[in-house]
């Protein structure tokens, strides 16, 4: 049986911007109804080398693509390249194995026009005997929906048990389907020899901003002290390293810290789990929010490195600090979000994870909106209806001093600054405190 986790990591890209509204309304970070499901199903196997070590390579790619223009055909082949390193970023030092629990992570990467694909990973052990080598099966999409995507990777894994064969008209049947809307359900018909046709219903939540998200993996491993640590030092677009073993456990952890930001975005270079060939990333000098297996640590804490917080979520606690983590949010809504954190994490009545990830959303969402939430008064709307952010007006607007004080450091964030132009162009000015 599959382990299910549902995660997200990424290539080096940010996670897509979200459409923006009133503060704190709901919107969909990737998915849009009515899109195919997917783009490509791949197999990445281990192919042994001249020299002895295994690399990862593509096996498998339904469906072919055929007629693609010259510049379709590079994108691809970029893509297609890329795909074998995320599938397995742990490096080469891989040996037959007998028994392994299968995983399931992601991660995204960027086409040269802007646009971002997700790829869904399930590395799991072939049927068989005696020793053999994982593969992974990874499902290329530009929808977000891990819990949805995890559900047909386990339909995946069960008909990969049977046969490859199997797989084929499963998937055929999931690419000619249309994309759910949020709350709706999709039905797949799909035949297995010996069991009969199946009916494999696919559901999306009612609430898609959370969809992509699984905050009881960061409540499981991090103290509501230490994640509001990360979540200032992310606010502030600081330098963030993540440690952990398990790929699955990186994917979640470093997404549900993207996803405390709502609804503002992570802009620059983000990547859940970095391929060992990539460790150097960790000496970049701009903002990073990396994952990094914990058997490079001490290649990581080699590198000559500038002020970053490296968090060790296996024991859950802070291996190297800034030093300012506890000065940064105003005292009064830091523990106004502990005393909400604290309760989700407390609490006897058992929470779906649907309802941890609302509970724990409202909470940030709340803090932005006590600070930040005027932002719509101080835009100056122009005849044109172009509108122009009044910073300083917004700034002093703000009685308390502490919170004036961190709202000064974040409007020159490249998050915020991203967050007002998309409210400038909108051309419907908000009113009161959002």
């Amino acid at each position: 049986a599959s382990e299910r986790k549902d995660g997200a990591s990424a290539g080096e890209t940010p996670p897509p911007r979200v459409p923006q509204g009133k503060l704190g309304e709901r919107s969909s970070v990737f998915c849009s109804a009515g899109q195919f499901f997917f783009e490509y199903l791949v197999v990445v196997s281990l192919k042994k080398m001249p020299d002895g070590h295994y690399e990862p390579k593509i096996t498998y790619q339904f469906p072919k693509r055929e007629n693609l223009l010259k510049g379709q055909k590079e994108e691809e082949e970029r893509l297609l390249q890329a795909i074998p390193l995320f599938c397995f970023p742990d490096g080469n030092n891989w040996a037959p194995i007998t028994e392994f629990t299968s995983e399931t992570f992601s991660f995204v990467l960027t086409n040269v026009d802007g646009s971002r694909k997700i790829g869904y990973c399930r590395r799991l052990l072939p049927s068989g005997r005696g020793v053999r080598l994982p593969e992974v099966f990874c499902i290329i999409s530009c929808l977000g929906c891990f819990g949805l995507f995890s559900k047909i990777l386990d339909e995946v894994e069960k008909r990969r048990q049977i046969s490859m064969a199997v797989i084929y008209p499963f998937m055929q049947g999931l690419r000619e389907s249309p994309f759910p809307a949020p709350g709706k359900t999709v039905t797949i018909k799909s035949f297995i020899p010996e069991s009969g046709t199946e009916l494999i219903e696919l559901t999306r939540p009612v609430d898609a901003h959370l969809e992509h998200v699984e905050f009881q993996a960061l409540l499981q491993r991090l103290s509501p002290h230490l994640i509001l640590h990360i979540f200032a030092s992310a606010m502030l677009e600081r330098r963030l390293i993540f440690l952990a073993e398990e790929l699955s456990v990186l994917s979640q952890c470093i997404h549900a810290v993207a996803a405390l930001l709502y609804p503002f975005t992570w802009a620059h270079t983000y990547i859940p789990v970095v391929p060992e060939c990539l460790l150097d990333t960790v000496c970049c000098p701009t903002p990073f929010m990396v994952g990094i297996q914990m058997r490079h640590l001490e290649r990581v804490l080699e590198q000559p490195m500038e002020e970053a917080l490296i968090v060790d979520l296996c024991e859950g606690k802070i291996i190297r600090a800034v030093g300012d983590e506890e000065e940064i949010l105003p005292e009064k809504l830091q523990n106004e979000m502990l005393v909400s954190l604290n309760r989700h994490n407390n609490n006897n009545n058992v929470h779906t994870s649907e309802q941890v990830n609302a509970l724990v959303s409202e909470a940030f969402v709340h803090f932005f909106v006590r600070l930040v939430g005027h932002y719509g008064s101080h835009i100056k709307w122009g005849r044109s209806g172009s509108g122009s952010f009044q910073e300083r007006a917004f700034c002093k607007a703000m009685a308390s001093k502490s919170c004036r004080r961190l709202l000064k450091k974040f409007v020159k964030t490249n998050m915020f600054a991203l967050f007002i132009e998309e409210a400038e162009k909108s051309r419907i000015p908000q009113e009161g405190n959002g």
